[in-house]
């Protein structure tokens, strides 16, 4: 019966780990449509960003509630799998709590284990509670009906299951322990677990040995679907915040990069010694696509939380404006899995749809520019560069800019500054004085 068993499980965490890589290596394809951007710089400097944003969770602290109930589900999630990793073990060797020759080591962790699943059990009611109860704003604008709140709400619900299962066998096993059932040798420390004792100890042997095999066959599987949900999940972030952190943008917030083909076209015109007279003339300028952003953009929207930090903190956001952050995010990730779904099918990648299928030019001329989405988010995501991207393109393709852009543009070009008069007349508000 145990040989079933194992093969059993062999079979079943096979079969997981395949669907999982396969929808990670869709993602990573989706991720390299975008054009090639050397980030490999600053190698240390890009470990201690990683370190810091992603594993310190620095930038969270700026709201200390919502800080403290994620460091219990981040903390607490990671280290529970240390015990998940004790099952797979089990699962394939047939043993059980293979870990536990190592001693009061192994009681101090099976313990420390228990109170951090109920840390993240509370964490997680209590962020239910304050998405559905206290309904605050930033879970409720208009990008998160749907499916992104379905997402949330089954996520934040599968580890209250998880955690609760993974108690109740630790509370059978206490009971067979007890009562010297074999296979069930003396080990471990249950502080939390301890209290739902009471409930097993009128059935028989038999019977909570199958309560026991329930909860660990429900438990492992439940983080093997939990595993595989991630890549449909926002909750993908779990695992790209550490390369995303890491490929973030050193460069000061708001320096922008100038685009070579056209400097290069002054520097011809000027006469200038570096300039390229023979470089072949670009072929688009911005972004209108997936494909004309860089990897990175679309790095960035596989790593949104969709938290709502950069809508709420941008300004024409609270001033009633259509733009909203996390929606650029969202939209971007829409678009290129709508792109992925077309490869996966056997069709062009382009359709006769864009990425300004998504997002409005509204939207985009609505930002001010000002940096607070990036400089908010806890993962280091850069929404103003995709905007940036599409207006580039709208302008200088398109020549779709706003009116008041256009006369700005105008005034540029013949005054040499964005104001109406010529600069031989800007000193005679002086002549008043």
């Amino acid at each position: 019966m145990q040989i079933v068993q194992q093969v059993v499980f062999v079979l079943v965490f096979a079969v997981a780990v395949y669907f999982f890589y396969r929808n990670v290596s869709k993602i990573r394809r989706n991720i390299l449509l975008g054009r090639d951007e050397d980030r490999t710089d600053n190698k240390s400097e890009r470990l201690r960003t990683m370190f810091k944003v992603a594993f310190g969770q620095s930038k969270m602290g700026t709201r200390p509630i919502a800080a403290i109930l994620h460091f219990f589900v981040y903390v607490g999630f990671i280290l529970i799998n240390i015990e998940v990793l004790e099952i797979i073990v089990d699962g394939i060797a047939g043993t059980h709590r293979a870990f536990a020759p190592i001693g009061k080591l192994y009681d101090v962790a099976i313990g420390f284990f228990e109170v951090l699943a109920l840390l993240v059990l509370v964490g997680c009611a209590l962020f239910l509670t304050r998405r559905f109860i206290n309904r605050i704003p930033r879970f409720h604008k208009p990008e998160m009906k749907g499916w992104p709140t379905k997402d949330a709400t089954i996520i934040l619900v599968t580890e209250i299951v998880l955690m609760i299962a993974i108690l109740k066998m630790n509370a059978a096993d206490q009971v067979l322990q007890a009562r010297g059932a074999e296979h069930y040798a003396q080990a471990g420390s249950f502080p939390i677990s301890q209290f739902l004792v009471p409930f097993f100890e009128g059935f028989s042997t038999e019977t909570l040995v199958v309560f026991e095999r329930i909860f660990w066959w429900f438990h492992i599987i439940g983080i093997l679907l939990f595993l595989n949900f991630l890549p449909y999940s926002k909750h993908f972030h779990i695992i790209l915040a550490f390369p995303n952190t890491y490929y973030s943008n050193l460069k000061p917030k708001g320096q922008f990069d100038n685009i070579g083909s056209i400097t290069n076209e002054v520097k011809t015109m000027m006469g200038m010694p570096d300039a390229d007279p023979n470089a072949p003339p670009p072929e688009s300028f911005g972004a209108k696509d997936i494909q004309d952003l860089t990897w990175k953009n679309i790095m960035d929207s596989y790593t949104c939380t969709e938290c709502g930090r950069c809508t709420s903190e941008c300004p024409a956001n609270q001033t009633g404006k259509l733009l909203s952050p996390r929606k650029i995010m969202m939209d971007t990730r829409d678009r290129a899995e709508e792109i992925g779904k077309r490869i996966d099918s056997g069709l062009e990648p382009n359709d006769d749809k864009n990425l300004l299928s998504y997002i409005s030019k509204e939207e985009l001329w609505a930002c001010t520019s000002c940096n607070a989405c990036a400089e908010v988010c806890p993962v280091n995501i850069d929404p103003l560069n995709i905007i940036t991207q599409l207006r580039q393109y709208l302008v200088m393709e398109k020549a779709e800019a706003p009116n008041e852009l256009n006369m700005m543009f105008t005034n540029v070009e013949n005054n040499g500054a964005p104001w109406q008069f010529p600069a031989s007349d800007r000193d005679k508000w002086t002549s008043e004085l």
